[in-house]
C-alpha cells in the first residue's frame, strides 16, 4: 500500500461512528486520522463562521500527511450550498497544502458514477436541515423526488436509530421515479443498511460515510474494494 495512503476526517465533535465504520471498512494499509470540531448541535455555527477553526484544525491534521483530507459533516458541508462548500475546501487547502474535499461533494460524486438524477433523501434531520440539502442538491444538478427527515434532536438520537430500522424507513418511502436513495448523515448506522436496501429495491444506496470513503480511497489511488457497500463499490 502506497505510504501516502492515509485520510484525514474533521468531524464534528459530537460523531461516534465515523471511526469505527472508517476502521471497519477501509481497506488494511489505508490509515484514518480524524480530528474534532466543535460545529453541530449547541455548538452550530454558519460554515462561513467556522473557518478559523476549519483552519487550524486541518492544519493540526495535516500532521499525520494525509493523501487527502475531508471536512467531514454532510449538513454543514452543504449549508451554504457550491460557493461556501467551495470556500470550505479552500481554507483547508491553503491551511495545509493538502488536497481536501466535502462530504457533500464525495456524495455528489457518488451519485453522478451510479447515474443516480432523481432521488429521494433519507436523513434523521429537522425539516430545516433537510431543505438546506435539497437546495444544494438540486444546485448540483439532482432533482429530490421526495425527502424524509426523522427530526431527531442529535447525536445520541442518531445513533439509537439501527440500520434495521433505517432499512423500514427507506422501504416505506420508496419512489417510483427515484433512480436511487440518498443516505444523509455521517453519525448514523445508516451504512450497515446498503447492502438490504439495494437487494430489497434493487436500487442504488448512497450513504455520507460509504460515499467518503468511497472518494478518498480514488483520490488516493487505492484499487482494493471493500465488501458490503453496494453498488458503489462494485464499480471498477
Amino acid at each position: 500500500m502506497d505510504p501516502q495512503a492515509r485520510i484525514g476526517l474533521i468531524i464534528p465533535s459530537s460523531n461516534r461512528l465515523t471511526e469505527p465504520q472508517f476502521q471497519r471498512y477501509a481497506p488494511a494499509g489505508v490509515g484514518v486520522h480524524v480530528t474534532r470540531l466543535r460545529m453541530t448541535g449547541r455548538w452550530h455555527k454558519p460554515p462561513a463562521e467556522l473557518k478559523a477553526a476549519i483552519a487550524e484544525a486541518a492544519a493540526l491534521l495535516s500532521d499525520t500527511q494525509p493523501g487527502i483530507m475531508v471536512f467531514h459533516c454532510t449538513a454543514s458541508s452543504m449549508e451554504d450550498g457550491l460557493v461556501g462548500e467551495a470556500a470550505l475546501v479552500d481554507v483547508i487547502q491553503n491551511a495545509t497544502g493538502c488536497p481536501a474535499l466535502t462530504t457533500g461533494q464525495a456524495i455528489t460524486q457518488a451519485l453522478k458514477q451510479l447515474e443516480i438524477r432523481r432521488l429521494v433523501l433519507v436523513s434523521p434531520y429537522v425539516e430545516k436541515t433537510n431543505q438546506h440539502e435539497i437546495r444544494y442538491l438540486r444546485e448540483s444538478g439532482f432533482e429530490v423526488v421526495h425527502d424524509i427527515g426523522l427530526g431527531l434532536s442529535g447525536s445520541d438520537e442518531y445513533i439509537s436509530v439501527t440500520a434495521a430500522r433505517w432499512s423500514q424507513i427507506v422501504c416505506e418511502n420508496t419512489r417510483p421515479r427515484a433512480d436511487g436513495y440518498l443516505l444523509s448523515c455521517t453519525n448514523t448506522t445508516m451504512i450497515e443498511a446498503i447492502d438490504d436496501l439495494e437487494r430489497r429495491l434493487q436500487k442504488p444506496v448512497i450513504s455520507s460515510n460509504q460515499a467518503t470513503l468511497w472518494a478518498c480511497l480514488r483520490r488516493l489511488g487505492v484499487r482494493e474494494r471493500p465488501k458490503g457497500l453496494g453498488q458503489l463499490f462494485a464499480v471498477p
